[in-house]
């Protein structure tokens, strides 16, 4: 009896050649490498040595920021004729990232600026809105990005805050809430919709207003006292008849709705890194401490029970880094980034919250004390669970990619 052997349709296919163009996910290019390199051993060497300070002070030293601007921090998608470095959004994630490893609220403020500020004005701007802002941006004025208001939560488009048409430009009343950079910001990216007699319900007529921070009628509140982050003001705005010129509405009046969405794609993406970056750093504390700490005459990291908790989460950092990158190479591609969007922000949400819980175990007792840098790696991670989309946020916004 002889028996067929069935060949595979793959074993038909032509072998690839040995050398191929494109690099694994895992693995930067030169410039990326470098670019990522230079930023980190920023964070390390400037921004590290602050964190306590900024914890007890509850804010970002202004010394700081000037030094990070001067680093090219703030422009980094800015095109070179307005003074940035004009580089992709993939490099303001690396950025994000490895700032994160130091302190998160400081790569919080570099996000926004970059991903919904900069970015929002290099992309949706006029041509005099790039001419006039941009250099501004990329050298030392920070952006805030303004869409939430009290009231609304996770629905963010039920807007209360109005424009009212006038001569020459709009009259904004109402207030915002929970705008990250508030104190810092000198330009906010705010949103509110048409009066409704001339732009229809809260969910019609959304209009992105650029507003200075000088404008009469614009007041910045004081800001919110939170569980982590706190070096990152997170405030109100109160707007009374505060006046914005037709100049300064980016993009189409009662269009800003898409616009908001755009945005938000991309902000979940930065977020993501942010948190990536706060996972890696609790994992290496972790790994650090495992290897020094002795129990019951040994290291506790060759105890298997510490070993498998730390290659999980070492797992678990990576998967969540990876469909970041991958994110952030579609967002410049020009993609569709709406659901690779969210199941990096999603998968990066978790795995931060996890990591750093597990981070405070590896260290006992010493790491429930606010002594040791991992209860504040845990109390960061949380705003992640929140802003940019909650857990079922996201995952209502997966579901719809399934078409079921």
């Amino acid at each position: 009896m002889s028996v067929q052997v069935l060949q595979s349709p793959l074993a038909q296919v032509e072998p690839l050649p040995a050398s191929r163009d494109t690099n694994p996910l895992s693995v930067l290019s030169e410039d990326e490498r470098l670019h990522f390199g230079a930023v980190h051993q920023v964070a390390m060497a400037e921004v590290a040595p602050l964190t306590r300070r900024m914890e007890e002070e509850g804010q970002i030293p202004p010394e700081l920021v000037k030094r990070l601007a001067r680093y090219g921090f703030f422009g980094v998608v800015v095109p070179e004729q307005f003074g940035g470095s004009g580089q992709g959004f993939f490099d303001v994630v690396l950025t994000v990232e490895a700032l994160a490893r130091a302190d998160a609220a400081v790569a919080l403020l570099v996000d926004v600026h970059n991903t919904l500020i900069t970015g929002a004005i290099n992309r949706f701007g006029r041509r005099s809105q790039r001419f006039r802002l941009l250099p501004q941006l990329a050298a030392e004025r920070i952006g805030a990005f303004s869409l939430s208001e009290a009231h609304a939560g996770s629905d963010a488009f039920a807007l209360r805050t109005t424009a009212t048409p006038v001569e020459g430009g709009f009259l904004l009343n109402g207030s915002k809430a929970w705008v990250s950079g508030g104190r810092e910001a000198g330009l906010y990216l705010l949103f509110a919709r048409l009066a409704p007699e001339d732009g229809g319900d809260s969910r019609d007529g959304i209009t992105a207003f650029l507003v200075d921070r000088e404008s009469s009628g614009l007041t910045v509140g004081p800001p919110e006292a939170k569980v982590g982050l706190k070096a990152s003001s997170t405030t109100p705005l109160f707007l009374k008849d505060c006046f914005v010129a037709d100049d300064d509405v980016l993009g189409e009046a009662g269009k800003g709705r898409r616009l908001a969405m755009a945005l938000l794609n991309e902000g979940r993406i930065g977020i993501a890194a942010q948190l990536v970056g706060i996972g890696q750093a609790a994992l290496d504390l972790a790994v650090a401490y495992a290897k020094q700490r002795e129990a019951f005459g040994r290291r506790i990291g060759k105890n298997q029970s510490v070993a498998f908790a730390l290659a999980d989460a070492a797992m678990q950092v990576e998967t969540a880094r990876l469909l970041t990158w991958n994110a952030a190479r579609l967002a410049d591609q020009g993609n569709e980034t709406r659901y690779a969007a969210a199941m990096a922000k999603l998968t990066a949400q978790r795995m931060a919250e996890s990591v750093t819980s597990l981070g405070i175990e590896i260290h006992g007792g010493a790491g429930y004390t606010t002594d040791c840098l991992a209860e504040k790696l845990w109390r960061d991670a949380k705003a992640g669970t929140i802003y940019e989309g909650t857990e079922n946020m996201q995952l209502t916004t997966i579901a719809h990619g399934l078409d079921l």
